[in-house]
């Protein structure tokens, strides 16, 4: 058995949750409103200020999706209470971040600036205080497409092993190579 899946999502005061026939969840709060599809063999059970997801079956894929839409529709409803941030670190020297509304300014050590758009469901803001490395701070209710464009823009220059130059999470530890040994 899920043990994820059996586990009921509480609803916080301020938050509405409803299904419609064609199986879609609405989930709204006081910081916006999310949706999400769900398998039609999952059935959505609503009691008083809990929502219950069950299975017809103990197949596989009726497991695995179980326990998937339990932890998706529980982020919704962390999204729309208190929603995500996640901060990112520019590692290496002249390496700047700015931004225009939303689009962002990323200068990571290629011949030319990278101008990044940042969807419109997402807050950014940038810093760049003294002795310390640019930070990227994003904010959004929606964790999937805050970790994807977090990962985007990562990927735009990976810290490198020995060095750690790069886009890097704050907080992330990166595992470091020796460099060369001089030889006798």
């Amino acid at each position: 058995m899920s043990r994820i899946g059996k586990k009921p999502v509480d609803m916080p005061k301020g938050v509405t949750f409803t299904v419609s026939k064609d199986n879609v969840v609405t989930v709204k709060g006081p910081k916006g409103e999310l949706t999400q599809a769900i398998d039609r063999d999952i059935t959505v059970e609503i009691k008083e200020d809990k929502v219950e997801f069950l299975r017809p079956t103990e197949q596989i894929r009726h497991r695995a999706m179980h326990g998937l839409y339990r932890s998706l529709i529980s982020n919704m409803v962390k999204g729309v209470t208190e929603g995500y941030t996640k901060q990112l670190e520019l590692v290496g020297v002249g390496y700047k971040a700015a931004n225009q509304g939303n689009i962002l300014d990323l200068s990571l050590g290629y011949s030319h600036n990278i101008l990044f758009e940042i969807p419109k469901e997402l807050k950014v803001t940038t810093a760049q205080e003294k002795g310390k490395n640019p930070t990227i701070t994003l904010e959004s209710i929606d964790k999937q497409l805050l970790g994807q464009v977090c990962a985007k823009i990562r990927s735009l220059r990976k810290p490198e092993p020995y060095k750690g130059k790069g886009v890097k999470f704050a907080g992330e530890v990166l595992r470091r190579k020796a460099g060369k040994s001089a030889g006798k």
